[in-house]
């Protein structure tokens, strides 16, 4: 972050509440390199943080009011701290106030801990599948931590991040957003098991490589709180019902003969995506440390086509994106995040970056799509205090 955003940010807390930050926070967003709906189901991600980021200027006060504001809206949201639950926030307030109250409900004293004020600023596309959301929990729950004196480790601010998404905002995610954010490691992704939560951070050698991740933000917005993402989790909710499973982790390829046979169509295509991506995600792990990245680009298209043909999240921009990309000389590509929209990324050999952006600006502007936003990511450290 340069010292201008810097400033910039610092600016817009004082030009709000007339007083000066105590410090800034950040949470980065992040990219799922693959594993996509397999959280949820206990199984695997691989994501990592990116260098876009949510950014927090924080000061506590001396009584029990909180005070959120953003670079994105002139309104200024205040509640006390005795009125805050999942009930009394909403829109884009209840991302920073629903951490705040998740953070009581991880045992965090509230009735001992001091309102706040707040201003956010991000530069991560919001609706774009990269985690804007994650993005401004991480950076408030590692700001409040450290405000109130909490001491939580990481994987409890993961978890309070989580409960903030799913019981103020309203969308039914599991924890790989969250880790990632907080995680993340310069250069490195996160294998996460979703059902220990134990975690390994691994090499990513993209440098070394010569590779980048080209992140193609297709401009499909998308709403996790409402419609597809939740059918998607009502349906291996099922499959594993009716499979005889806890979950979809308990199951691997050697059971889709029996699936198939068990289930309806429709849910059998739901639950052969999650275990084959589950397979997937162990996969590029071991193909990284075996290989190199260069030997992963086949995995990647796997999953796409996966999550276009049997998990059905994908839409035509996404497609266009993926395919016009590996035309080009992508080494493979996928869609990321939850569907219906966002983004695609493209493992691109640095020097075909500028032809495979072209190549897909061309294919949108044939298809007579809205032109996509393109820009290169960067594995980064996970949430912190910035110096």
């Amino acid at each position: 972050m340069t010292d201008h955003q810097t400033q910039s940010i610092l600016s817009g807390f004082r030009a709000r509440f007339d007083r000066a930050a105590d410090g800034l926070w950040f949470g980065p967003g992040r990219v799922n390199l693959i594993g996509e709906h397999t959280d949820y189901n206990d199984g695997f991600v691989f994501p990592f943080a990116i260098n876009r980021r949510a950014v927090v200027a924080l000061a506590p006060r001396s009584d029990r009011i909180l005070r959120v504001a953003s670079s994105f809206t002139d309104e200024v949201v205040e509640i006390s701290l005795d009125e805050l639950s999942p009930e009394t926030v909403s829109g884009w307030s209840a991302y920073p106030l629903g951490v705040a109250w998740a953070l009581g409900e991880h045992g965090a004293d509230l009735s001992a801990v001091t309102g706040f004020d707040a201003f956010i600023d991000s530069d991560v596309p919001i609706g774009a599948g990269l985690s804007s959301s994650a993005a401004i929990e991480c950076a408030t729950a590692v700001a409040l931590d450290e405000v109130w004196n909490l001491g939580f480790d990481k994987r409890v601010l993961v978890r309070v991040g989580q409960l903030a998404e799913n019981r103020v905002v309203g969308a039914p995610t599991g924890i790989l957003d969250q880790s990632a954010s907080l995680l993340g490691q310069t250069d490195a992704a996160v294998f996460l098991d979703c059902r220990s939560f134990e975690s390994e951070v691994v090499p990513l050698g993209f440098d070394d490589a010569g590779l980048e991740l080209l992140v193609i933000d297709t401009k499909v917005t998308h709403a996790h709180a409402t419609g597809g993402y939740a059918d998607r989790r009502a349906s291996c909710e099922k499959g594993a019902a009716l499979m005889g499973v806890g979950s979809l982790r308990d199951l691997t390829v050697d059971d889709l003969p029996r699936a198939a046979s068990v289930l309806d169509e429709e849910t059998f295509r739901r639950v052969r995506h999650i275990i084959t991506e589950n397979q997937r995600v162990i996969d590029t792990v071991r193909v990284l440390r075996e290989d190199g990245p260069s030997a992963i680009g086949s995995l990647l298209d796997a999953s796409h086509t996966s999550m276009r043909d049997d998990f059905e999240i994908s839409v035509a921009e996404l497609d266009l994106a993926v395919e016009s990309a590996r035309a080009a000389g992508a080494l493979g590509a996928r869609m990321t995040g939850g569907g219906f929209g966002g983004s695609a990324i493209a493992l691109t050999p640095h020097a075909l970056i500028p032809a495979v952006q072209q190549a897909v600006a061309n294919a949108f502007a044939s298809a007579g799509y809205t032109a996509p936003d393109m820009f290169v990511v960067r594995a980064a450290a996970g949430a912190a205090r910035l110096p």
